[in-house]
């Protein structure tokens, strides 16, 4: 499957780095696109509005800088998540910074919008909606988003149930543009596995929470390292919807990971966590399966040359 001009020959690793709730910066989005994957961040981590123009016009003047300096490696493009549920109260104001910095490529979450789509159509840019099953890929589609991004069972943060094998062989079935993978993915082995199931990109997350740029506590690090999937628990408490986190930070807010109620969909808050008292992502940490794969904290940029080493060697082990 050819992927978009956009991204053809931009990446030196077939991974976008997801989005990351409160912890994905423009530090770490410009380590990730130097390192020759794409970076990308929601736009609700930079607040005040006003920060969410800073941030744009740094990242797309470091990168070009970095572009002129660097004509053989140029830096992958970066991303920028809108939220699209109705209680995002700041998605145009998001949605007009996007297309005055021409931001390359929009990942949309919760819900699709044609308004949304054609907007950053207007000049040139993609967008890349994420579903948890193949209803949601059809609607994404139908209303013009350029490719999927599949939230497979395992993947940190909100997730679904599905298995990967399922949805891409569904998806595949009558989709034949850019398809990225998310779910359990932080070894270069996993990389290669999502294409040759179908995908074109894989989409790794909770891996970068352990760089040195990102924007989360030490303990947060630490705990991506020293935990693997059996410490991770799917509830729907902590926002509404369903998804991933360490049962750890869940200890530590007092709470019973094996006994949770479910979480009230009314009350959805990405960024406080309506549902308890406790917030979701800065205090309950959202995390995928895949973390028994980190054994280190370092630089995000160190992080790709690993993928990318496991995944050639991965390919070595099935040429």
């Amino acid at each position: 499957m050819a992927l978009p001009p956009i991204l053809q020959d931009r990446l030196r690793l077939p991974v976008v780095g997801a989005p990351l709730f409160i912890i994905s910066n423009p530090d770490l989005v410009i380590a990730q696109c130097k390192a020759g994957v794409v970076g990308s961040f929601p736009s609700l981590n930079a607040r005040p509005l006003e920060e969410l123009e800073r941030w744009l016009e740094r990242i797309t003047s470091e990168l070009a800088a970095w572009d002129q300096a660097h004509p053989d490696t140029p830096a992958a493009p970066f991303a920028v998540n809108l939220i699209v549920h109705g209680s995002n109260n700041r998605l145009q104001e998001d949605l007009e910074l996007c297309v005055k910095y021409k931001v390359p490529v929009v990942i949309t979450s919760l819900g699709a919008k044609e308004f949304v789509n054609e907007a950053i159509h207007s000049y040139g840019g993609i967008v890349l909606h994420d579903i948890i099953n193949n209803r949601f890929a059809r609607k994404a589609v139908e209303k013009g988003a350029d490719g999927l991004i599949a939230v497979a069972a395992g993947a940190g943060g909100h997730a679904g149930t599905t298995s990967p094998f399922a949805l891409i062989q569904e998806i595949r079935e009558w989709f034949d543009g850019p398809l990225l993978l998310s779910g359990s993915i932080a070894h270069g082995g996993a990389v290669l596995a999502a294409q040759a199931m179908g995908a074109d990109l894989a989409y790794v997350g909770s891996a970068f929470i352990a760089t040195d740029e990102a924007n989360a506590e030490e303990a947060y690090k630490e705990a991506i390292v020293a935990y693997d999937s059996s410490e991770i628990v799917y509830s729907s408490l902590f926002t509404g919807v369903n998804g991933n986190y360490l049962k750890p930070s869940i200890r530590d807010a007092g709470l019973d990971p094996e006994n949770l109620p479910e979480g009230d969909p009314t009350k959805m808050d990405f960024g406080s966590g309506g549902n308890t008292d406790a917030k979701a992502w800065k205090d309950i940490w959202g995390c995928g399966q895949g973390i028994g794969a980190v054994k280190s904290i370092g630089p995000a940029g160190d992080l790709v040359a690993r993928l990318q080493a496991e995944y050639e060697a991965a390919k070595a082990r099935v040429a």
